[in-house]
Parts: structure tokens; C-alpha cells; sequence
């Protein structure tokens, strides 16, 4: 028996659907930015911890090239200022700065940069006895014995 299909019109008053209803992607939308309210600043916090382990990497370089220089010197004044300069254009986020120079002593620090995304309330600091301190923007909670790399004041 061979059998043929017939498709005939559809049934009176209703037209095939196509498409979607406008309830339906209103759903859509409303679940995308239900998903977008949470991701984003989740995104930005990670992006910004990201740039405060460069900060503190580069801060942590400095440091030892500074090191370096004082085992061949004897001294500190002006290696700090040399060794930051090497390692300042690897970091663009955040300045880098030496205070403090002497012969016995020095101060670097990693001031954030606006204009790159990061606050200039982030501040982070070491000095030639290894002692680091942190501040951070209003809700962020800085460290006065370590580098905070969360919200919370929390080191690493």
C-alpha cells in the first residue's frame, strides 16, 4: 500500500506561528540583564585585583633590582630610581615611585592610575626592611603589614 501524506491548509482563524511572541523575548531580556547585574561588577573586580598583582609584582622587581644594586654600591641613594625606571614601562596601570633614598634606606611605591581604570586611592608600598602596606578606595579595605588583593583588606 503506498500512502500519501497530504498537508492541507491550516485549520480556519489560525496562521501557522512563526517567530516569537513579544512576552517571550521580553523574558529574554529580562534574563540577560538579571545575568548582566551580576556578572559586570564581578568582571571589574577581578579585572582590578588582576592589575594589583601587576602592581605588586612590579613593586616586588623593583625591590630586587634595587637589592642588586646595593650589593655592587654599598648604598641605596639613587639605585631605587634606577631600578624602578627599568621596570616602570612594563606597568601601565600604576606609577611607580621611589621616596626615602639614602644610603640605608629607600621607599617604593604603586600609586593607581585613573586613567587606566585603577583609583589613585590604591597605594601600595614597600620599603628596603621588605615592610609592605596597602590602601585602597572607599570600600576597599587596605593592609598595614601586606599588599591587600581583595575587597576586604585581605593579602595574598
Amino acid at each position: 500500500m503506498h500512502e500519501r501524506l497530504h498537508h492541507g491548509p491550516a485549520p480556519r482563524g489560525r496562521l501557522p506561528r512563526n517567530g516569537f511572541t513579544l512576552i517571550e523575548v521580553m523574558i529574554v531580556v529580562a534574563i540577560v540583564g538579571i545575568l548582566a547585574a551580576i556578572a559586570l561588577p564581578n568582571y571589574s573586580y577581578y579585572v582590578q585585583r588582576a592589575k594589583i598583582i601587576e602592581a605588586t609584582t612590579s613593586l616586588s622587581d623593583v625591590r630586587q633590582r634595587t637589592e642588586q644594586l646595593f650589593l655592587d654600591t654599598r648604598t641605596y641613594a639613587g639605585n631605587c630610581t634606577a631600578a624602578k625606571n627599568a621596570v616602570q614601562p612594563s606597568i601601565k596601570t600604576f606609577d611607580l615611585s621611589c621616596s626615602n633614598e639614602a644610603a640605608s634606606t629607600y621607599t617604593i611605591t604603586a600609586t593607581g592610575v585613573p586613567a587606566q581604570g585603577m583609583s589613585a586611592s590604591f597605594v601600595y608600598t614597600i620599603d628596603q626592611a621588605g615592610t609592605k602596606t596597602s590602601a585602597g578606595p572607599t570600600g576597599w579595605a587596605g593592609n598595614a603589614t601586606c599588599w591587600a588583593t581583595r575587597k576586604d583588606g585581605s593579602c595574598n
